[in-house]
Order: C-alpha cells, then structure tokens, then sequence
C-alpha cells in the first residue's frame, strides 16, 4: 500500500506515518516544517502535488491547529476577532479545500481508496452543547461540509473512492496540552493505531461520513 501523510512532523501526524511504516506501507510524509507544505498558501500545496509520482492507497490529512497567531479559542462572542476567525478558515477549512483539490487527483483510479482528514467533535453542529471556541467550531464545520461535498465529486470518477472526516479523539499533544484537563485523553500512538483500524473498516457507502476513532459516527 502507498501511503500519504500530510502533516507528518506533527504529533498525530508522526504517530500515522509510523504506525503504517509497521504495516508494511510506503510512506510518504509531507509538513510545514519538514517540506515546506503550508496549506494557507495554494501554490504551496500546488508545487507539492505535483512533485509526487504515481498513485495512492490512502491519503491522509493530519495537518490542523487550535491557536494560530496568538488567538487562543474564544470563550464568548466578546472574544471573537476576525484575523483569529480569518486564520482559522484558512487552515482548518480552506486548506483542507486545497488539499483535495491538489492531492485528490493522486489516488488510485481503479480499487479502494481513501482521503482522510482529521476534523474535530467540537466541529459538530448537532453535538455542540456547551458553546465557546467560535472560530475552531465554526472552521471544524466547514471542513466537514468540504469533505462531504468532494466525496460526492470524487466519487464520480472514483467510485471505490471514500473521502471522511475522522474525529482522532482528545490526543496528548501540544495542540490540547492546555485544553485537555478536563478531558480523557489518549497517546499519539493509541489514536493512530485507532484511527487506521476504522479507516480499513470503512467501504465506499461510508464515504462522506464522519466518524469518531472508535468508528462511532458523529453527528453533523
């Protein structure tokens, strides 16, 4: 299986691109840090597309951040600023856009394949109970919407295709160091481990879904 991780320097993302090395896959890894890949800038994601060859089996997208120049997850409507909303957006919503735009193409024409992209509970619309986190909530949603919309398009010409949104569950990484008290919280590794498990349960009726790292769906 040829493997790609987008977001591979980060803590879900390394956890991902190792767990698949141990199966046997091909890995290939591309991050900011590591690559230069910024999915804020489309000729970023552009110029990485197409310095890759041949197809692949599964492309996952584990890039995403909480706080992003400074603007920590709001705690009521006061708090909102439009740059803090604006970088969000950019990130957690139109960078996953341009990542299916760029990277879609690269998987595999005939068979079973798959986009993933890690979003978020708090990105659920119907499961939002406590408020706050504005700019995350409202990013995460939209990306959601993002990955139903192409799974519709990209089944078209890839009808085994499965394009989802995975929830990767409260993971012990800087992202959450500082949100996650109250919260049970797994490793790296033990949502990796999770998340690959429901990614090769998943058909192509799946596709446009959302699911949590159990397997349990998650409501939109």
């Amino acid at each position: 299986m040829r493997a790609l991780v987008l977001g591979s320097s980060g803590g879900i993302g390394a956890a991902l691109a190792d767990a698949l090395r141990r199966q046997g896959a091909e890995v290939t890894g591309l991050s900011r840090s590591g690559d230069g890949l910024d999915l804020t800038r489309q000729e970023s994601v552009a110029q990485a597309a197409a310095g890759l060859d041949g197809e692949f089996d599964l492309i996952l997208n584990a890039t995403g951040a909480l706080v992003i120049d400074g603007y920590q997850p709001e705690k009521s409507l006061s708090s909102v600023e439009a740059q803090g909303m604006a970088a969000q957006f950019a990130l957690n919503a139109t960078g996953v856009a341009l990542a299916l735009r760029y990277f879609s193409p690269l998987l595999r024409r005939q068979g079973r394949s798959v986009f993933a992209s890690l979003s978020a509970r708090v990105g659920s619309i119907g499961d939002n109970r406590l408020g706050g986190w504005i700019a995350y909530r409202a990013a995460k949603a939209a990306q959601n919407q993002i990955i139903r919309t192409a799974a519709i398009e990209i089944a078209r010409k890839r009808p085994q295709s499965i394009v989802v949104a995975l929830h990767p569950g409260t993971v012990e990484t800087p992202l959450t160091a500082r949100y996650a008290a109250n919260h049970p919280t797994i490793t790296p590794a033990q949502s990796a481990q999770a998340l690959l498990g429901v990614i090769e349960a998943l058909t192509p009726q799946d596709s446009g879904s959302f699911h949590d790292w159990k397997g349990q769906p998650v409501v939109w």
